[in-house]
């Protein structure tokens, strides 16, 4: 899905009220009309006090149609117009009537703290004061409006943004951000909808299809997608019947310590279980027995230090090699690394450690192979492109580094985001059962035995990431998150495969 900016959205709505010959007005009431059906087949004529805050532009004239329709199927509304400029849009002020029509009576309205009504924690509050437009700090009293309605622990639904949110940058006060339990957003989710800074006030995402012409939103380019079943499935390569498992590639998983070999365990499962046709662990001597018996479908390699890895010298030919899982940082294990980059031709996974000495040598970035894959999580990912200001400077920074170094970065989290060139691709799957220790370490492995399966590396890691991600939701929806752990996640990769293709 792709994700569009306030100039491509309010172009959307000019293109789609040409075509279909349509006002604004029209389009606005299209909108507002589905966002009261869905309030209303949720609520079902429930007798709880609704309470609409309302801006003065074009999202307050969003709340006044939610209200008036609430209003007219006989809940009880009282509705708020929140008066902070003499500056109103038409659609704003023809709704403002209609609403007097069927009340005979107007919106209250707010002026400053001294009009703030009572809100209880059984309200329900909508909230439709600002929407995406918004682009400068709040006069002071609304957003202490805003601190009122989100101390009132009422259950908050905000209509395209929660108020107080901007599209492009991050707020400076968090307590004046609308905290909403669910946003239902217009056509497309807004990208600040997916940073770890701002994702909290969103709540539960809806997304609502409000007709916008469909030509213009395929035709219009976008370097920001959002990847659920649908884009996934897409990229999905099916097995053909005549085959062996020289057609699905050899990967090569290379890390490890003492007391870290789980991390390949994991790793080397999960590259199996994704469906790589062969996978190899080269290890220190130490993890033989370990992997021997865990994963034996795997061929173990050791290095000739039983603790941890100072040579990495093998006669293999892997498709891929991936890196970095409890190797170490030791200036042996390092200079391993060094080695391996001169003489490795395709492009790598590299994982944890690393990344860390990656972080440590920044010489030898340099060696990276072209298109390689790096999967940092934050503090990881800090040591590798330097500190940043706040999200959209991470990821500018981040676009940099990819373009640089000519490599894609996963930089895991809530909605773990892969970064190619300035293209940015956000997955929608996993849960917070899988911040768990050793989850990176199976993601690692997917997107390695992908990569020998011959798909494309940054294919390989937006799949991967979806794949992995739904692997966790399907059994955290049998385990609990509390009951998740990793092995778990690299045992069952197949069940993410089923759900491509369940309905």
């Amino acid at each position: 899905m792709k994700i569009f900016d306030v100039k491509q959205l309010a172009e959307a709505d000019k293109v789609t009220m040409e075509k279909q010959n349509i006002s604004s007005l029209e389009l606005m009431e299209r909108a507002a009309g589905l966002v009261f059906e869905d309030i209303h087949s949720k609520l079902q004529s429930a007798q709880i006090p609704i309470k609409v805050f309302c801006g003065i532009g074009n999202n307050g004239g969003d709340g006044l149609v939610i209200g008036r329709l609430l209003l007219e199927h006989g809940y009880q509304v009282t509705m708020y117009v929140v008066n902070y400029s003499n500056n109103r849009s038409d659609n704003f002020l023809q709704n403002y009537d209609r609403v007097k029509d069927i009340t005979n009576d107007w919106p209250k309205l707010l002026k400053s703290e001294n009009d703030f009504p009572e809100i209880g924690k059984n309200d329900f509050v909508i909230d439709a004061i600002f929407g995406i437009g918004l682009n400068r700090a709040m006069e002071n009293w609304v957003g202490k409006l805003v601190e009122h309605i989100n101390i009132s622990n009422a259950f908050v639904l905000s209509v395209d943004m929660p108020s107080g949110l901007f599209s492009d940058k991050i707020p400076t006060q968090e307590d004046r951000v609308i905290k909403a339990n669910v946003t239902i957003s217009f056509q497309a989710p807004k990208f600040v909808f997916f940073l770890p800074q701002t994702s909290d006030y969103v709540g539960d995402l809806q997304v609502i299809d409000i007709g916008l012409d469909r030509e213009y939103l395929i035709k219009t380019p976008s370097n920001i997608q959002l990847i659920n079943k649908e884009e996934a499935k897409a990229m999905f390569q099916p097995r053909k019947n005549n085959t062996h498992k020289g057609n699905y590639g050899h990967t090569l998983i290379i890390g490890g310590s003492y007391g870290k070999i789980g991390s390949i365990v994991l790793a080397g499962t999960a590259a199996l279980r994704t469906g790589a046709g062969l996978v190899s662990v080269y290890v220190p001597k130490c993890g033989y027995d370990i992997l021997q018996i865990s994963v034996p479908e795997a061929m173990v390699l050791t290095d000739e230090n039983d603790q941890e890895l100072i040579t990495i010298d093998f006669e293999l030919d892997p498709d891929v090699i991936c890196f970095g899982m409890g190797a170490g940082t030791s200036s042996k294990t390092a200079l391993a690394l060094e080695g391996l980059l001169k003489k490795t031709k395709n492009a790598m996974v590299i994982d944890a450690d690393g990344l860390n000495i990656l972080s440590n040598h920044k010489d030898y970035l340099s060696l990276l192979p072209e298109n390689s894959v790096l999967t940092p999580h934050p503090k990881e990912l800090e040591r590798l492109i330097g500190s940043w200001q706040d999200d959209f400077d991470k990821l500018e920074k981040a676009k940099k580094f990819t373009k640089e170094y000519k490599v894609i970065l996963v930089i895991k989290g809530a909605h773990t985001m892969v970064i190619s060139g300035e293209n940015i691709y956000i997955n929608n799957t996993g849960n917070p059962g899988m911040a768990t220790a050793g989850s990176g370490d199976v993601l690692s492995g997917v997107i390695a035995g992908l990569i020998s399966q011959k798909y494309d590396t940054l294919t390989a890691a937006v799949f991967g990431v979806y794949l992995h991600g739904r692997t966790g939701d399907i059994l955290a929806d049998k385990k609990s998150y509390q009951g998740l752990i990793s092995g778990d996640i690299a045992n069952n990769m197949g069940e993410g495969y089923l759900d491509l293709f369940k309905n």
